[in-house]
């Protein structure tokens, strides 16, 4: 009797360890995000390139709070004049980080025909800072 009082009790204790440790809680992420455009301050890179060669140029703009991060680039219009701006992405919860910084990103581009072309990355509102490059 008293074996098969252990093994009972035993078999109770192993499946409730079992139960414990399958729980997949930790897994879950709680923490939600919304998104935000992000307005454009500076637009440093090359002025000049070549057809097929890829350029870089950092792209320097504001978030609304220190929480604020770099989620994409994304088209945008501004009176019928298309153009580029930063995404930003920020917890939905409180930011307890004190004053945003200036944050900073890389925006590549790969011409494919020669001529100038204009980079336009959204600044306020109404318009766009742009970047002048002449494709060789």
């Amino acid at each position: 009797m008293k074996n098969f009082r252990l093994k009972s009790v035993l078999v109770v204790l192993f499946l409730s360890i079992a139960v414990v440790s399958c729980n997949n809680d930790d897994d879950e992420n709680t923490e939600t995000t919304t998104t935000k455009a992000a307005l454009v301050t500076e637009i440093k890179g090359p002025a000049t390139g070549k057809v097929n060669d890829e350029l870089s140029y950092d792209i320097t703009y504001v978030v609304d709070n220190a929480c604020g991060e770099f989620d994409k680039i994304s088209e945008v219009t501004i009176a019928n004049v298309k153009g580029l701006q930063v995404i930003a992405k920020y917890p939905t919860g409180v930011c307890t980080q004190q004053v945003p910084e200036p944050k900073k990103t890389v925006y590549k581009y790969k011409a494919t025909a020669k001529g100038t072309v204009e980079i336009k990355f959204k600044k306020s509102e109404t318009e766009f800072i742009i970047q002048k490059v002449v494709i060789e």
